[in-house]
């Protein structure tokens, strides 16, 4: 069965940075829509960023300009690199994942999801 499995997270004081990874099994990059969503405190979950099979992108308003998603079709894996860090930004972050190929943005589905990595900014 897919497996999405990421890494990456931590703690980071605000203006830091960190790089997310969601490892894919069982699964190719390549073709595929692939996200990243989280899921702070008390808050429902939420899209951050999302790409393609084209390699178009698109972000959540309040993270644009700090954070960038990427896809290694060779390494079967997605990033999210994460800059000028703040304490809202604080949440369990997912990497989700479309069964279909050559869906584009903006109707990607996402069907499979891993199990989080956390990330938590202290001011």
């Amino acid at each position: 069965q897919v497996q999405l499995v990421e890494s990456g997270g931590g703690s980071v004081q605000a203006g830091g940075s960190l790089r997310l990874s969601c490892a894919a099994s069982k699964y190719t990059t390549r073709g595929h829509c692939m996200g990243w969503f989280r899921q702070g405190p008390g808050k429902e979950r939420e899209g951050v960023a999302s790409i393609d099979s084209s390699g178009s992108t698109s972000y959540a308003d309040s993270v644009k300009g700090r954070f960038t998603i990427s896809k290694n079709n060779a390494k079967n894996t997605l990033y999210l690199q994460m800059n000028s860090l703040k304490p809202e930004d604080t949440a369990m972050y997912y990497c989700a994942a479309d069964r279909t190929l050559y869906n584009y943005l903006p109707r990607c589905d996402f069907d499979y999801w891993g199990q989080g990595t956390q990330v938590t900014v202290s001011s």
